[in-house]
This record gives C-alpha cells, structure tokens and sequence, in this order.
C-alpha cells in the first residue's frame, strides 16, 4: 500500500547516492569556479601594482566593484530564484561571471577592468547564494552540515589553487592569465550543468506539484534502487500557493533569523575580504616582493581547506550554531595575537591557524546554517537578503581596511577582525537556532511565523 509523503518528507528518507553526490560535484564545480575568480584578485592586486597598471588606491576601487557588482547580484538572484526556479538562476549567473572574466583578461586601463569587475561580482554574488541554498534543498537532514561543508571545500580550495596558481603564473605569464582560466573554466561547468534537475521542494512550493512528484520518482529511483511506494500528499488537491514578500523576512520572530543571517554575512565577508584579500599587499607594503609576499599568502592560505574539513567535522557532531560560536571565538584570539608575529616561522603558524579558523567559521555558518533559516518559498530571497547586505557592507571596507593600515599598520586591521569575531559569537549564542539533524519544514515550523497571502 502506498503512503502520503511530501516531497521534503520523500527526499528526506533518502540515503545518499549517486544522485547527491553528482549534485554535490556540479554545484560544487561552479562554486569552485566561483571563489577563484574571487580570490584572483589577491594575487592580481599586488602585481597590478608593481607593474604600475594599478595603485593602492585604484585597487580599493576595483575591490569595490566586485562587492558592489556582489551585492547586486545576490540580491537579484534571491529575487529570480524564488521566482524562476534555481535551475535557471544558476546557469544565468554562471555564463555571467564567465564571459566578463574572459573580457577582463583584455582588459586596457584598471577603469575598463574595475568595470569588467563589476560585471563579474553580478554572477560571483549570485553564485554564492544559490548554490548553497540549492545544496540544502536536495541533501537529507542526518549529512546537510557535511554536504554544504564539503561544498565551502570546494569554494575555498579555490583560494589556495589560486594562490598557488598566482606564485606559478602571474610572475612569468602575467596577471592576465588569471582571469582567462576564470573564465574559460566557468564556461566548462556552464556546459556540465545543463542537465541538472530544479529542485524539487521549490515545484512544490509554486504548486506544480506533478511535477515536483515526477522529479522526485526519478530521484528516488536511483537512490533506493527500485521505484517508490509513495503516493504526493497533495496530488489532486487544488494548492493554495501564497504570495510572498520579502518584507515578510521581517515579521514576526522570523525576524531574528534574519538578523541572524545578516549579521553572519556581514561579519565574515568583513572578515574574509579585509584580511584575506589583502595580504599579498600587505607584504609588499612591508618590503617583501610579489613572488616573496605571493609565497607566504600561499603557505597561509593552505589552511582553508584545512578550515573547511573542521566545519565537516563539527556540523554533525557540535552543530553549526555553538561550533560557530566556539570557532568565531578562537579565531578571534588568533587574530589578537598574529600582528605581533615578527619571525617568519610564528608568523606563518599563527598565519596558517587563523586562516584555518576563518574559514570553518565559513564552513558552518555561510554555506550550512544560514540556508537552513528560511522557509522554501523566500529562502533565495532570505539568503540573497543577507548576501546582499553583507556585500554593501564590504563596499566600503577597502576603504576603512586602507585607512586603518596607514594609521595604526596591520594591528589596527586585526583589531577590527577580531572584534568582528567577538560580535558574531554574541549574536549567534543569544539568538541564533540550532539545525543539526532537523528537516528544512520541521525547521520552518519551530517558531516560524506563518506566511500568509500578500493581497494587491
């Protein structure tokens, strides 16, 4: 005898298979894809410099434009995502990002690449906020911390290849080379992807929900072995599909899930993009050369994947919300003590460590916990919401990161990290929730106010 079972319920019960782990592998490659094109720019800024195509000053600028280009684009993603579905959203901002990377690497003056740039945040901005959004939509509850940690490895792994790649290439080929890889794998994965299915929990929340039951037979097919005795808990009855507005993100006790959400991409974007960004310039400010400054960043940045495997490892067990707290404040004491570091060798330790931190901070709270917060019908829009602050934020934070280095040197920009740090742990122990192991609807219904239709 069949059983009602809705499609969250359906997906669920599903072990993992060769469907989540492709998946898993496409979203992830985009998402790789992704985070080189944004971290690029460390290695490229320093050599823009030396080579007199930039100034420090131009580079704050090209800084800005990709987060404003972020901001936008995170925005308009939860806006098409909720509206259009996630499959298209993706595709669109992949080929985006893609084809200005391409034209970046042509690029005459730093007005034309600062503009280029732009460009490209629309898509790096989008990508961010669908794919982890859409990872938690298809992944069963007992491994979606696990899941959207090994995709932040595959986003981050990008900072380290990178960075490697800049030591290998930008000295002997040139910076430009940078951005044409960016862009002609983007374009690879582009084509990789034009088979992925929409998500199934997003058809059933529009009310398409032969559709949504048609998709996930075939998903359950290949994850049991065999075709499902289920029968869709709403097949035959008319849906009533509310209409939704973003202001609804900000009602009810939903609006400290959205606060949370905020403060989290605010906070770790300030973090990410003040420190990590800039550390090759910060070495070259301090006398070192580019391949010299591109080889410690380098050992440095090592410790992002490293970062991202503790975040695998305690999204199960801790949980994103107290591990969150736990790690922001370890990093936080890292961040205190690295501008004292004088000797190469403490230097790079403490050096290696905090970036190891930074990035398992990354791990549970950006790419697991934060999708996990909203409900299916505005979680793009939730996400984007939160995305999208945490970029306008970062618009001026090239500039307050510059003015902070020539007042007070890198103890002052430190300061700001780790006060950051400090902050994120307060908000998210006071009043952030706890999602290990919990489906996506039974976190929605735990204090959730109920999204009722917006008339006119």
């Amino acid at each position: 005898m069949s059983v009602q079972m809705t499609v969250g319920q359906r997906l669920d019960r599903l072990p993992n298979s060769s469907f989540h782990r492709r998946t898993l592998a496409l979203i992830g490659a985009g998402m790789f894809f992704d985070g080189f094109d944004i971290y690029l720019a460390a290695g490229v800024l320093g050599a823009m410099v030396r080579d007199g195509f930039s100034t420090v000053q131009n580079n704050a600028w090209f800084l800005s434009c990709t987060f404003l280009g972020m901001m936008i684009g995170a925005w308009v993603s939860g806006i098409l995502g909720d509206r259009y579905g996630r499959r298209f959203s993706y595709q669109f901002n992949l080929a985006l990002f893609g084809l200005a990377s391409l034209a970046a690497a042509f690029a005459p003056s730093i007005m034309w690449l600062s503009g280029f740039r732009f460009i490209m945040g629309l898509g790096l901005g989008a990508e961010i906020v669908l794919g982890y959004a859409t990872l938690s939509e298809f992944v069963p509850p007992a491994t979606r911390g696990k899941a959207a940690s090994i995709m932040h490895f595959c986003t981050n792994s990008a900072l380290m290849v990178a960075t490697f790649g800049g030591w290998l290439i930008i000295p002997y080929l040139g910076w430009r080379w940078m951005f044409a890889i960016a862009g002609v794998g983007a374009g690879i994965v582009w084509l990789m992807r034009k088979n992925m299915p929409e998500s199934p929990r997003w058809l059933e929340s529009k009310g398409r929900i032969a559709e949504a039951d048609a998709l996930t037979r075939v998903i359950e097919t290949e994850a049991l072995g065999r075709e499902p005795d289920v029968t869709p808990a709403r097949l035959g009855v008319a849906p009533v599909v509310p209409r939704t507005s973003v202001t609804q993100l900000f009602q009810g006790r939903l609006l400290r899930r959205t606060i949370t959400g905020i403060s989290i991409n605010v906070i770790n974007n300030l973090i990410t993009h003040g420190f990590i960004g800039w550390m090759p310039t910060f070495f070259v400010k301090e006398g070192m050369t580019v391949t010299s400054s591109l080889g410690y960043t380098a050992i440095m940045t090592l410790g992002a994947p490293v970062g991202s495997v503790l975040g695998y490892a305690m999204s199960e067990s801790v949980g994103r919300k107290w591990g969150t707290v736990v790690l922001s404040i370890a990093a936080c004491a890292l961040g205190l003590v690295y501008p004292h570091m004088t000797d190469p060798v403490p230097l790079l330790t403490v050096g290696f460590f905090l970036v190891v931190m930074i990035f398992a901070v990354g791990a549970l709270s950006i790419a697991a916990y934060v999708p996990e917060l909203f409900p299916t019908s505005v979680r793009m829009r939730g996400v984007g919401l939160c995305s999208t602050t945490g970029r306008l934020a970062n618009v001026g934070i090239p500039f307050l990161v510059t003015a902070l280095y020539i007042s007070y040197g890198l103890t002052g920009v430190l300061a700001l990290i780790s006060g950051g740090f400090i902050l994120q742990a307060l908000i998210v122990a006071t009043i952030g929730i706890e999602t290990r192991g919990r489906s996506l609807e039974e976190v929605d219904a735990e204090d959730m106010l109920v999204l009722q239709p917006v008339t006119g």
